[in-house]
């Protein structure tokens, strides 16, 4: 252990050395964010010496987490920088080196006023760049509805760009107040960062927008997709359609005075008839029959995890499949769970890794075990499954009805499963009743929390942006779950389904046996 410490601080030391700051390395990354500035000017994104770009000193010698980072100066003519105006900081955000002084009427150089909050997405997400942008799209997007806290969008093809998510998909960037100074901002970025472990971007209300990627490339592709979905939704707005529902529809006028933007569910969604906007589905037992998900889900991926790993094992996919795993198996080791094996450093081979990772994922899905790992991992397996038709999405027979009305109504239904994301559009978008996931306005799995934690459920009624929880109507099969989401608010509903398994006496809860009796 001693050693490995030495070796990393070693490294560390050797990136920060006089002779590793004027190397090729470094001197790309100067070039590149001079370059990048300049394309981003024309766009607006760092006009009048506003908004800053940085990125990490790529080097394959250095872990990411010791990579130097290159951050552009405060108060200049972006378009015209070159590469001796940029500052070099160390992975702990220390100036290594700062440009010389110019001749007036240039100013002092200083470093980006942006470095605190460029910073809390190098150690918080583990970026590999971020761009922060002053274009007039991401300030009038925030003030369409002064007092939303997330900007909201689905159903816009440019959505696919964003990472992680789908056509499909609700993509949903936080919001935050702005400040008199950035660096003022730092704390609020940081808060929204880890409420939304899904972002990549914050918006700053009257300000502009922070995007981070795993690269250059990720970030900059990612920050033109928001420009783009954000002058659409403007444009949107001028037309009074609204772009937050699958269909876009008009805006009614209620909406339009103030819930455009993060309204959750929007006013015109849901019936007269009902005061529910809204509703949550569990999947295991209530939309879906257990014994698919343990009789034919569960062994396909079991079955085909080797195969699966040696056919993917150098995809960068795999590659974060493998290192959740990794992180997770740790813990159990450190936990003493049952079953968990350690897995051989990156230099034993693939071989000898996908052995202890078969071992260990086998572990898991015996014990059915509810951990954003496994999911995620299991997830890409069906893909493949459901790529080649050798798996079928299963739904019980009132289901399809059920969603086709609640959507007619306007009521937004969102599903909440311990299985990924991914794992959920592929069930939904391959049933035996066709596509299912146009009925369906968004996702949430154990990234959002525990499904039997009441603070999950919290998290979905302010993702949702609901006046108040008890506008959320949760169905489930299981008890712990419902107490949790009752215990946040929520109106709950337990799922009787065959094969569902049996619930306490005088639980207190209204059962139901049919999608049709809501």
């Amino acid at each position: 252990m001693a050693c490995g410490c030495g070796g990393g601080e070693a490294t560390a030391a050797a990136a920060e050395s006089e002779a590793y700051l004027a190397s090729e390395a470094v001197r790309e990354a100067r070039e590149l964010v001079a370059e990048l500035c300049r394309l981003a000017y024309p766009l607006g994104w760092v006009s009048g010496t506003g908004g800053s770009i940085t990125v990490k000193v790529h080097d394959p010698a250095v872990p990411l987490a010791d990579q130097l980072i290159v951050m552009s100066p405060s108060g200049v003519q972006k378009e015209r920088m070159v590469a001796e105006d940029m500052y070099v900081l160390s992975a702990d955000g220390k100036v290594l080196s700062a440009p010389a002084a110019k001749p007036w009427p240039n100013k002092p150089p200083k470093c980006t006023d942006c470095a605190p909050l460029f910073m809390k997405a190098y150690q918080m997400r583990g970026a590999g760049a971020v761009i922060h942008s002053h274009g007039i799209e991401t300030c009038i997007a925030t003030m369409l509805d002064p007092g939303a806290k997330e900007f909201r969008m689905t159903h816009m093809e440019m959505i696919k760009a964003i990472k992680g998510h789908g056509y499909r998909d609700e993509l949903v960037i936080p919001i935050i107040e702005n400040a008199s100074y950035e660096y003022e901002l730092t704390d609020s970025i940081s808060e929204a960062i880890a409420a939304y472990p899904k972002a990549t971007a914050v918006l700053v209300r009257n300000h502009g927008i922070f995007v981070w990627g795993d690269s250059w490339i990720s970030a900059k592709t990612q920050a033109e997709s928001y420009h783009y979905l954000l002058d659409a939704a403007i444009k949107l707005y001028h037309l009074g359609v609204d772009w937050t529902t699958p269909e876009h529809g008009p805006i009614n006028s209620v909406k339009s005075q103030g819930r455009i933007l993060s309204p959750g569910i929007p006013n015109d969604c849901h019936s007269a008839e009902s005061s529910k906007q809204c509703v949550v589905l569990d999947i295991e037992g209530t939309t879906t029959p257990i014994s698919f998900v343990t009789d034919v889900l569960f062994p396909y991926a079991r079955d085909n995890v080797r195969k699966h790993l040696t056919s993917t094992f150098d995809s960068e996919e795999t590659k974060e499949d493998i290192k959740l795993l990794r992180s997770q198996i740790e813990d159990d080791l450190r936990n003493g769970t049952v079953g968990a094996v350690p897995v051989p450093p990156d230099e034993s081979g693939k071989e000898e890794i996908i052995n202890s990772l078969v071992a260990n994922i086998e572990s898991m899905i015996k014990a059915d075990r509810k951990i954003t790992s496994l999911k995620q991992l299991q997830g890409h397996i069906w893909r493949t499954g459901f790529e080649k038709k050798e798996l079928q999405g299963v739904v019980f027979e009132d289901v399809p009805e059920a969603l086709k009305n609640w959507h007619a109504s306007g009521i937004k239904v969102y599903i909440y499963s311990s299985g990924s994301r991914e794992a959920q559009r592929l069930l939904f978008g391959n049933t035996m009743y066709g596509d299912l996931r146009q009925f369906l306005c968004g996702y949430f799995d154990t990234t959002t929390g525990n499904k039997r934690e009441t603070r999950s459920y919290l998290e979905i009624s302010q993702s949702l942006g609901v006046d108040n929880p008890s506008h959320i109507l949760f169905i489930t099969d299981v008890f712990q779950e419902a107490v949790a989401a009752k215990n946040a608010g929520f109106e709950v509903l337990i799922s009787i389904r065959p094969g569902n398994g049996a619930l306490p006496e005088n639980h207190g809860f209204r059962t139901i046996k049919s999608f049709s009796e809501t």
